[in-house]
């Protein structure tokens, strides 16, 4: 529980800022949904999912946004997470 519970992210996977801010958002208690990219790039160093720190308190959905499948999947994500 926290201050932003019943508030629901979606965070495109990246590096930087982001996965920083979405994390701390998460530990605040908002439903946080991670999409990550399908061939695990992005990242110029590897890290095993389940040690990475920034991970924590979130899902995560693996999408191949080329995919117009995969957009139309990723939108209704988005109109669900509308307050």
């Amino acid at each position: 529980m926290g201050p932003l519970e019943g508030v629901r992210v979606i965070e495109i996977a990246g590096i930087g800022p982001g996965p920083f801010c979405a994390m701390m958002l998460a530990d605040m208690g908002a439903d946080v949904i991670r999409i990550d990219r399908c061939d695990g790039g992005g990242s110029p160093v590897e890290i095993e999912a389940k040690f990475n720190v920034m991970n924590r308190g979130r899902r995560s959905l693996a999408l191949d946004l080329k995919n117009p499948r995969a957009i139309s999947i990723l939108l209704k994500g988005c109109r669900a997470a509308r307050p």
